[in-house]
C-alpha cells in the first residue's frame, strides 16, 4: 500500500511484446536459431530486428524492407561446420509474424513504475479501455528491444504524455517530430492512427477521461479474441456493466458527481487506507476513475456526456457469496460519503451491486447537498407562492368563485318540470285547440277528448 500512494499521479504503461532476435516466441520453431539452421524472414514483411549476441549461421534470408539493431558485440558469422551443442539437426527457422500486434489490444500492455520496474499488485485495478495507454499516459518500450505495433485507431490521432524508445524519453511534439522522421519509426508503426506526443500531463485534480471510447470495440475485440472469443461466465445473475469495461461484474458499482473542490487521487489514497487495507475487504479490488458517460433525453442518447467518477469493486468470491464483499465495501464508501461528502467535493452518489445471490439493481442513491438544497428553495419558493395569493385576496385584488356543493343525492332525482305553457307561450296562426263546451270545474274527466283542427287538412277528402 505504501508502494501505491508514493507513486505519482502519472501513469506508465510499458508494450509487451518484442520483434527481438533472441526471443523464442519470435521463431517458428520455439527457439532461438543455432548453427545448422537456415533463418528465413518473409521477404514482403517489413520488421525492425534488434540483436543482442553474436549467431553463427547455415544461411539467412532477409527481408527487402527492414532493419537489424546491433547490440555491442553483437554480430553474424557464417557455420563452419564444427560442432554445436543443441543444435544436431538443422532446418527452417522463420520468424513469426509482428504485423498483428495491436496498439488497442489491453493484453499487450502492462502498468509499470517510473524506472520500468513492473508495478506490485495490489487492490487497484482498470477497466479495459483504461488498460490501453490514455491521452495523459506515458508509455515505454523496453531499451535494447525492437518492436512493431499496428496503430489502426477510430480516432486520427492519438494523443500521449511522452513515448520512450531504446531508452531515450520524448515528452515534446518537437522531439517526436524529429523521432519519426528517422528511418526506424516507419518500421516500428504502422497503421491509419498518428500518435502525437503532447508533453502534458492532466490538467484537472479532479482527473481526466482516458479518451479510448472511440476505440471501445476494438478494445473488447482484441480481448475477446485472446480469451476465446467470450467473456468469463460471472456468478450473478444479471451482471454490472462499469463504463469503459467489456465484460460483465458481480459486485458494486458507485457513480459520483463532484464539485470543483474534488481530488481524484488524494479521494482513491483515502479509500485505501481507511477502506481497503482492512482485513475483510483482502480479496476486494477497485478500479476508480473519471468517465464520459452519455446523456438521454426521452429516451434519444444525446451528444452530450457528462463527467462523472466512476468506481467498480470486485471480490474473489465465488457461488452465492460472488460480490458480497464488494456490496459490503460500497456501503461503507456510500455511509462515508453521507458523513463526509461535502468536504470531500462529493456532490452526490449512486451505488447499484450484483451478487450471486441477487440480480443487479440500484440500492441507494444519496445527494450530498443538491436534492437537499433544491427541496429547500421548492418550499421557499411554495411558501412564497402561498403569502401573495393571500395577500392578494386580502386586499381585495383577487376573488375566488363561489362554488356550490352538488350531492349524490340529488344528482339522481328527476328535472324540475318546465314552468307552464300559458307563461312562455304564443298564438300559432296555423295551430289552435278548441275544448268542448263544457264546465269540467277543477277535476278534467280521464275520457276527455281534445280537437285539434289542422286547417290545411280537410276530413271531406277522405270521404268516399
Amino acid at each position: 500500500i505504501l508502494q501505491l500512494l508514493g507513486a505519482t499521479a502519472a501513469v506508465y504503461k510499458q508494450w509487451i511484446p518484442n520483434t527481438n532476435f533472441e526471443t523464442a516466441s519470435n521463431w517458428d520453431k520455439g527457439r532461438v536459431p543455432c548453427a545448422r539452421d537456415v533463418v528465413h524472414f518473409e521477404k514482403d514483411k517489413v520488421v525492425s530486428v534488434f540483436v543482442r549476441s553474436p549467431h553463427a549461421l547455415t544461411d539467412m534470408y532477409l527481408p527487402l524492407n527492414g532493419e537489424f539493431v546491433l547490440a555491442a558485440g553483437a554480430a553474424f558469422t557464417a557455420f563452419d561446420g564444427s560442432w554445436d551443442p543443441g543444435c544436431d539437426s538443422g532446418g527452417t527457422a522463420r520468424f513469426a509474424d509482428a504485423e498483428h500486434h495491436a496498439w488497442f489490444d489491453p493484453t499487450l500492455w502492462q502498468d509499470v513504475l517510473p524506472g520500468g520496474e513492473l508495478r506490485p499488485s495490489g487492490p487497484i485495478f482498470s477497466v479495459h479501455e483504461e488498460r490501453v495507454p490514455c491521452r495523459y499516459d506515458d508509455v515505454i518500450f523496453q531499451s535494447e528491444t525492437s518492436f512493431r505495433v499496428n496503430t489502426d485507431s477510430s480516432q486520427p490521432v492519438i494523443h500521449l504524455r511522452s513515448i520512450s524508445v531504446m531508452g531515450q524519453e520524448l515528452n515534446t511534439p518537437s522531439s517526436w517530430a524529429e523521432y519519426l522522421g528517422g528511418p526506424s519509426a516507419p518500421l516500428q508503426f504502422h497503421g491509419n492512427g498518428t500518435l502525437q506526443v503532447t508533453g502534458t500531463g492532466c490538467p484537472d485534480k479532479s482527473g481526466c477521461a482516458c479518451g479510448n471510447a472511440l476505440d471501445g470495440p476494438r478494445i473488447c475485440s482484441a480481448l475477446l479474441r485472446a480469451s476465446g472469443s467470450q467473456c468469463p461466465e460471472p456468478a450473478c445473475q444479471s451482471p454490472l456493466q462499469p463504463l469503459g469495461h467489456c465484460c460483465g461484474v458481480c459486485g458494486a458499482t458507485i457513480n459520483l458527481d463532484f464539485t470543483p473542490d474534488f481530488d481524484l487521487q488524494k479521494y482513491q489514497d483515502k479509500l485505501v487506507q481507511e477502506l481497503l487495507s482492512q482485513p475483510k475487504y483482502a480479496g476486494v479490488q477497485m478500479a476508480i476513475s473519471k468517465v464520459q458517460k452519455a446523456q438521454t433525453f426521452l429516451g434519444m442518447v444525446s451528444r452530450s456526456a457528462a463527467p462523472l467518477i466512476q468506481i467498480v469493486l470486485i471480490d474473489d468470491r465465488a457461488g452465492a457469496q460472488a460480490g458480497t464483499a464488494a456490496e459490503q465495501l460500497a456501503a461503507d464508501i456510500m455511509q462515508n460519503i453521507a458523513q463526509h461528502g461535502e468536504t470531500l467535493g462529493i456532490s452526490n452518489g449512486k451505488m447499484e451491486v450484483a451478487t450471486g445471490s441477487t440480480a443487479s439493481g440500484q440500492v441507494g442513491s444519496l445527494p450530498v447537498s443538491r436534492i437537499a438544497a433544491g427541496t429547500v428553495m421548492g418550499l421557499l419558493f411554495s411558501l412564497l407562492f402561498l403569502g401573495g395569493i393571500l395577500f392578494l385576496y386580502r386586499k381585495g385584488k383577487l376573488r375566488f368563485p363561489a362554488l356550490r356543493q352538488t350531492h349524490p343525492w340529488e344528482r339522481m332525482e328527476d328535472p324540475a318540470s318546465p314552468a307552464p305553457a300559458s307563461d312562455k307561450g304564443f298564438d300559432n296562426p296555423m295551430f289552435s285547440v278548441e275544448p268542448p263546451d263544457a264546465d269540467l270545474g277543477e277535476v278534467t274527466p280521464k275520457d276527455l277528448q281534445v280537437f285539434y283542427l289542422n286547417p290545411l287538412y280537410d276530413a271531406s277528402e277522405t270521404e268516399t
